[in-house]
C-alpha cells in the first residue's frame, strides 16, 4: 500500500533528523555578528514581509480587503513581479501541486496512448480525495487521464499517471528535481496530487513559476482552459458499448473572467483555498496566485481583483522582483516551450516544512567559525535518538489508521464539487 511507502519515508526522515542533530554544529565566534540570511529568489524585496509595491504616478490602488496570507501578481512573458504579499511564505498548496505534477509528467506520454488501469494504481488514495471516477481493468487514453487531472482535480488520475511514470515515489522525486531546476526553493513535495501531508509545502512564488513553465506546453495550456468534457465510463452489459459521463472544470473563474486561460484551483481542510490563474488581455498575459484567504469564495474574488489591478497597473508600477527562468538552468523544458526572458538567479533557502496550515520561517544560514560548540548538539541528538522508538510507534499507528480510512471512505463515483485535493 502507498501508505506503507509513506511510512518508510517518514521513518527514514526521523532517523536522518536524529543523525543531523547528533552531528557537531558550527558555532558563531563570540563577538561576531551572524551572517545575513541568503537573499530571496527573485529579488530582495520578495523576501520582505508584507505587501511590496512601487507605484508610479497614476497607478491604481491595490484592491481593498485582500485576505490571502500570500499572493503575487506577475507578467508571464517578462517575469516581472508587479506586486506581492509574502510571496515566499511556505504553505500547504492543496491541488495546485498538480501544476508541478503536470509540468513534470505531461511531456512524457503521447496523449493518444491507451493504458489499462490496474487495481494497484488506485490504491493509497487519501480519504475524501477528489476523483474523476476511473475504474480498474478499463482502458483510458492519456488525454482523458489529463482531463481528469485538470478538470476534476482527480487524485485517481494522478495516481494512474504516476504509476505509468514509474510509481509514486519516482514521480515525487522527479517533481522535487523539477522544482529545484526551476529554482522553486520553497517547495517540498510528498504527494503528487497535493493531498494534505505533514511537511508538504510550496509558496505563491513557486506555484507561479510552475504555472509559467507549464503554460509553455500547448497541451498543458489546452487542458487547463477546457471547461467541460466527456469522460469514459463503464460498458453497458446489454449493448456492449462503453458509456461516458460529463465532467466540468472546478475553476470557478473559467468562462466568467474575461480572457482567463485557467491553470489550477485547490482546496483541502488544512490548506484552505489556493488558486493560480492566468489571463490574457491586450496582448499581455498575467499570472496571479492567491493562497489561504479567509473563505473559499474569496480565493476567486481576490484573484479576479488582482488580475483587474494588474492589467490596469502594469505600465504604472516599478517591478518589485522577477520570476526566475529555470529553463536556462538545466531544467527539461516542456514540449512546445518558447523563448522567454531569463532573469538572474539569486540564491535561496533549503526545502523544509513544519506541517499543514503552518508557514515555514525562512531558513537560517549556518555560521562558519574558528571553533565549534558540540555539547548542546550532541545532547540534542542523544535526546532525539532516545525518542525515536516512540516517534516510530506514533507514525506506524497513524499510517494504519490512514489505511483503514482510505479503505472505508474511498469515493466510488464522480466526485462532488471541489473536494479534498
Amino acid at each position: 500500500m502507498q501508505t506503507r511507502r509513506h511510512l518508510a519515508r517518514r521513518l527514514a526522515a526521523l532517523t536522518a533528523a536524529a543523525s543531523f542533530c547528533a552531528a557537531p554544529a558550527a558555532a558563531a565566534v563570540p563577538g561576531e555578528d551572524p551572517p545575513p540570511p541568503p537573499p530571496a529568489i527573485g529579488g530582495e524585496r520578495l523576501g520582505l514581509p508584507g505587501v511590496q509595491i512601487s507605484p508610479s504616478a497614476g497607478a491604481p490602488a491595490l484592491p481593498g480587503d485582500l485576505t490571502g496570507k500570500s499572493w503575487i501578481v506577475a507578467d508571464a512573458t517578462s517575469g516581472e513581479v508587479l506586486a506581492a504579499n509574502n510571496p515566499h511564505l511556505r504553505l500547504p498548496p492543496a491541488s495546485t501541486m498538480k501544476i508541478l505534477f503536470a509540468d513534470t509528467v505531461l511531456p512524457k506520454f503521447d496523449k493518444e496512448q491507451v493504458h489499462k488501469v490496474t487495481p494497484e494504481e488506485l490504491t493509497g488514495l487519501g480519504s475524501g480525495s477528489s476523483l474523476v471516477g476511473i475504474k480498474e481493468d478499463l482502458d483510458y487514453r492519456v488525454e482523458d487521464l489529463w482531463r481528469g487531472v485538470f478538470l476534476s482535480s482527480g487524485n485517481d488520475a494522478v495516481h494512474v499517471l504516476s504509476h505509468m511514470n514509474g510509481g509514486i515515489e519516482e514521480t515525487v522525486a522527479e517533481m522535487q528535481a523539477r522544482a529545484e531546476a526551476l529554482q522553486a526553493r520553497d517547495t517540498h513535495v510528498i504527494s503528487p496530487d497535493g493531498y494534505d501531508q505533514d511537511g508538504q509545502v510550496s509558496s505563491a512564488y513557486d506555484l507561479t513559476l510552475f504555472a509559467r513553465a507549464g503554460l509553455r506546453n500547448p497541451d498543458f495550456r489546452a487542458y487547463c482552459a477546457t471547461r467541460d468534457a466527456q469522460f469514459p465510463g463503464m460498458f453497458d452489459k446489454n449493448t456492449g458499448q462503453r458509456g461516458s459521463f460529463g465532467i466540468a472544470n472546478t475553476d470557478r473563474l473559467l468562462g466568467k473572467y474575461p480572457g482567463l486561460i485557467g491553470v489550477k484551483n485547490g482546496f483541502t481542510t488544512n490548506a484552505g483555498s489556493t488558486f493560480v490563474g492566468a489571463a490574457e488581455r491586450g496582448g499581455r498575459t498575467l499570472l496571479v496566485t492567491v493562497m489561504h484567504p479567509t473563505t473559499y469564495q474569496k480565493v476567486y474574488d481576490e484573484t479576479a481583483a488582482l488580475l483587474d489591478w494588474g492589467f490596469a497597473a502594469a505600465d504604472k508600477v516599478t517591478p518589485v522582483g522577477q520570476l526566475v527562468d529555470g529553463s536556462a538552468a538545466g531544467a527539461s523544458p516542456s514540449a512546445g516551450a518558447g523563448p522567454e526572458t531569463t532573469a538572474p538567479a539569486a540564491s535561496g533557502g533549503a526545502d523544509g516544512g513544519n506541517g499543514p496550515a503552518k508557514a515555514l520561517a525562512p531558513p537560517v544560514a549556518r555560521t562558519s567559525s574558528k571553533g565549534s560548540g558540540t555539547g548542546p548538539a550532541v545532547a540534542l541528538g542523544v535526546a532525539t535518538a532516545a525518542l525515536l522508538p516512540l516517534l516510530a510507534f506514533l507514525v506506524i499507528r497513524r499510517a494504519r489508521r490512514a489505511e483503514a480510512a482510505a479503505a472505508d471512505g474511498r469515493w466510488s463515483g464522480p466526485p462532488p464539487f471541489d473536494q479534498e485535493a
